[in-house]
């Protein structure tokens, strides 16, 4: 077996929008803005969430070494989806590894890659919920690397949110909403979504203008009151339309909460707020905002898959992904 030490060109680092900066630390918003940020979205930030290795091996093993710093599991995920990997090949799920007690990421996926030798995309998706330092990847001695198979849609669809955005609390870090997506839609992305704290802050707006994106999908309301969706969308959807006039920008509305069944009048202002906001754009010529309606990703009869009545498990994040990429696969003219 031979080490390639990460990074490596030849290891494709995808997810992390400025991660040539900042190699070889694994994180979602770079060091030189640091200090632009609150402490705890700085803090969030360092778990690579949606960051994926991406190559083209004939090796028939494949390995990851890599450490966390603890080994803390949230009580409503798996320690595989907060803190492990997982890997596909040529777009198929083809296994998974965490942490062991002392934080070590040791694993060789012998048996799941092939039994041939021919050449096969490898995509290695990143811990959500966990910084990683991430040490090297083992393949045979004789493996070759080659360029992965680029993305259909190149430039990242970028989504700002909370900690469903982020992935919580799907089961492996290939199962949020936005894997789901990028499979379907062969398209990359960037994932800046942070737990308890999507409040649509300007400088997340100001970072997020730094992207060239395909799509931007605000997707923040579960963070903020009732009232308060509506007011933050101008302030921050406005820098980033600013900057990229003419690329599709997607408004999330509330999805079914468990406890909407009881009383949804705080998710029901911001359906109202939200969907004024993008038609008060579309009358005056904006052609580049959208409305995604929540109720098509999780509606009363799918909550089952939302692990405590809030935070979608990977069945969540699949219904999501269902109800968002039609949308998406549109406004991209894919």
């Amino acid at each position: 077996m031979k080490t390639i030490a990460f990074p490596d060109e030849r290891l494709k680092v995808h997810g992390l929008h400025w991660f040539e900066e900042d190699k070889p630390v694994v994180r979602r918003l770079p060091q030189r803005l640091k200090g632009t940020f609150r402490e705890v979205v700085w803090t969030l930030a360092q778990s690579p969430a949606g960051g994926r290795i991406r190559f083209s091996t004939d090796s028939l093993v494949i390995g990851v070494r890599a450490t966390v710093p603890d080994n803390d599991v949230m009580h409503h995920i798996t320690k595989i989806g907060q803190s492990g990997f997982d890997i596909y090949v040529d777009g198929y799920f083809a296994g998974s590894v965490s942490p062991n007690a002392q934080g070590k990421i040791s694993n060789d996926w012998n048996w799941t890659v092939g039994t041939d030798k021919q050449f096969r995309n490898i995509e290695i998706s990143m811990p959500l919920y966990k910084p990683v330092t991430i040490e090297s990847i083992v393949l045979d001695d004789d493996a070759i690397i080659k360029e992965p198979r680029p993305y259909r849609v190149s430039k990242p669809i970028v989504y700002y949110g909370t900690s469903i955005t982020q992935g919580g609390c799907a089961s492996t870090p290939g199962t949020s909403y936005q894997s789901f997506i990028s499979r379907w839609l062969d398209a990359d992305f960037v994932n800046l979504g942070f737990s308890g704290n999507g409040f649509g802050e300007p400088e997340l707006a100001a970072a997020i203008s730094e992207i060239d994106a395909s799509c931007f999908v605000v997707d923040f309301w579960a963070n903020v009151g009732g009232d308060d969706y509506g007011k933050k969308l101008p302030g921050f959807v406005g820098p980033i339309k600013e900057n990229y006039p003419e690329t599709p920008i997607v408004v999330v509305q509330p999805f079914f909460f468990a406890s909407d069944r009881l009383d949804c009048s705080r998710h029901e202002t911001m359906r109202r707020d939200s969907e004024a906001f993008v038609k008060r754009l579309s009358e005056q010529g904006d052609k580049n905002i959208h409305l995604l309606d929540g109720y098509k990703m999780i509606s009363k009869e799918e909550t089952f898959g939302l692990v405590d009545g809030v935070h979608p498990n990977s069945l969540g994040f699949y219904f999501m992904a269902k109800g968002m990429a039609p949308l998406l696969k549109s406004v991209l003219g894919l």
